[in-house]
This record gives C-alpha cells, structure tokens and sequence, in this order.
C-alpha cells in the first residue's frame, strides 16, 4: 500500500530541505484545500476547484494577500511536485486579497537603546546584533560559528529569504561580546562531545558529503538553545538554536519595561537599521545590498518612512498662534 497524500508532501519537503515551518505550512494548506472539496483527491479536481478555495480565504476568511498566496503555493506545490501535474498553462484566476500598504512601524535611536537596556544575557546581544546589521529573525537564528569574520569584521548570511547570500558589516561594538559568545558555545560544543552528543543539524546534503562536519565546532550555532532538545523529524537528540518564540517573547518583555507603545516585533528592528541608516545618508542601493532585498523598489518604502517621520516638520493648525 502506498504512503497517504499528506506523507508523501511531507518526505518530498524534507528531501528538498525546507523549514519544518514551511512543511507545517504545506501540508495545512494542502490539508484545509482537500477538506473544503469534501476530501476529494486532489487528481481529480484542478483549476475550478483551485479557484474556488482562494476565493473562499479572500472573501469568506478574508485572509491577507501573503497567506492566499501561500496557500497557492502550498497547493502548486501538492500539484507539481507530488502529483506530477503542471499547472502553469492553467491561468489560475481567483478573487485576490485586497493588498493593504503599512508603513513599517519604525524605533527611533533613543527607543531601541531603551529597549535593549532592558534585556540580559544572550538575547540581549542577539537583539544588538540583529538591529546592527538589520537582519531577519531567521537569519540571527540560523548563524554559525563560521559566518562571524572576527578578522575582516563581516558577518555572512547564507540561504536567506531572497536566496542570495550576502555579508553585513559586524558592528565593532559589540566584536568583544560576539567573541565571548563564540568561547561559550565552544565550551558547551566541548561538553556535549564527552557526554555522547555534539552533532548539529546541516544544511541541504552537507551531512552526506561531509558526515563528519556534524561534530564541528565550527557548524555549532552561534546562539544555541540551554538544553539538548530531540528533532522532531530525525528523532535525533542534539543542540538546535534559540527558538524565534523565545527571542519574541524577551522582545515583548523589554518593550513593556520601556513603556513603549508601538507595535513592536522582532522585524521592527530590521526595519529600524534601514531607516537610520537613510537618514544617515546611506544610498539606497547600499541599503538594498545589506538588507538582501532582490528589487530596489521593496527597499524603497524606507524612503516613504523617511517622508513620514519628517512629517513632524509640519505644524498642525491647532499650534498656530
């Protein structure tokens, strides 16, 4: 008996070494998709059907233009990858989720030293370092040892969300700490070697070209979680990195002692260092580089942030003497 629909999404993810989000993501689209047509089977239904779930997220669910969007994906994906079906003649039409245009919610320079003030520890300096040099929750996560240049003073961010690697300049502000923090990991690399563990999750097919790499020091993570925790596809007991849940939750914690109202998240952050480093005079190109962005034109809102906060320049009729 062959392996149910869902399963075979599943170890066709993993063979392509997608995030265990991305795959839980899939496989609940997939899922809600297969439910809504009355668990009929994905071969037997197709353009109208696939329409007609998208609509239903837009008008009746009234879901954003990202999530209808990866919902498409996820299905597309079920379609071409395990069923063996293209799609890409079909002109898949559906009722599009109105996109609404937000101004990222931005910290001025004083707030993001506030907030950081009232953090500790670890996750104080992964904040420092994920405002000084504007990167993504995934990709402050993601780093290992190897990607901080203490020498040229660089940070490496491979694999990112536009799949294009880059390297961010390594704030000197905060080398002395990066460097304690790389002494601590050896040591807790070092102890998990005697006490029979010590492997590390590598990415793509690294572990089978290289099935000793696991055990470097080099490939531990830069900011790894206190305990050995069990992987929850291999089974394989080793140290993964500090969960995004963990940063976001010490995040909130330090915006309520700050007395900040904002809407604040990790991301805020990354949208901070762009917008201080355009006031700062920074070009926009740069600020495309360092932020991985694959078109200038999604960099550009930083400019219509700008435009916002020098608002203020502008005095309301009620001043007015």
């Amino acid at each position: 008996m062959g392996k149910r629909l869902l399963d075979q999404l599943r170890d066709k993810i993993r063979t392509k070494h997608y995030s265990l989000s991305t795959e839980k993501t899939y496989v609940y689209w997939c899922k809600y998709y297969i439910l809504f047509h009355n668990k009929r089977h994905p071969k037997d239904m197709g353009k109208k059907e696939i329409e007609e779930f998208l609509t239903f997220l837009a008008v009746k669910k009234n879901v954003s233009p990202t999530t209808q969007n990866q919902a498409f994906n996820a299905i597309l994906f079920l379609y071409t990858q395990i069923l063996d079906i293209d799609l890409k003649n079909e002109n898949i039409q559906a009722l599009r989720a109105k996109e609404r245009k937000h101004i990222p919610v931005v910290l001025s320079k004083d707030e993001v030293k506030l907030i950081i003030s009232n953090m500790q520890g670890i996750y104080q300096l992964m904040v420092k370092l994920m405002y000084g040099c504007g990167l993504r929750m995934k990709e402050l996560l993601n780093l290992r040892i190897k990607d901080v240049d203490f020498s040229y003073d660089k940070v490496y961010i491979w694999d990112s969300k536009s799949l294009k690697d880059r390297t961010v300049p390594l704030p000197l502000l905060i080398k002395d700490e990066l460097k304690l923090q790389v002494k601590k990991v050896q040591e807790i690399h070092k102890q998990d070697l005697e006490d029979g563990f010590g492997t590390v999750e590598l990415p793509h097919q690294l572990e089978k070209k290289f099935p000793n790499a696991k055990y470097e020091t080099k490939w531990q993570y830069l900011f790894p979680m206190n305990k050995i925790s069990t992987d929850p596809r291999s089974g394989i007991q080793r140290r993964h990195h500090i969960l995004d849940v963990t940063i976001s939750r010490n995040i909130r914690s330090a915006v309520k002692k700050s007395n900040i109202y904002k809407k604040i998240s990790a991301h805020t952050f990354r949208h901070s260092f762009a917008t201080h480093l355009l006031q700062a005079g920074t070009d926009i190109r740069s600020i495309q580089e360092l932020l991985g962005h694959k078109s200038v034109e999604t960099t550009m809102i930083y400019t219509h942030v700008i435009k916002e906060l020098n608002k203020q320049d502008i005095r309301s009729p009620l001043d007015f003497s």
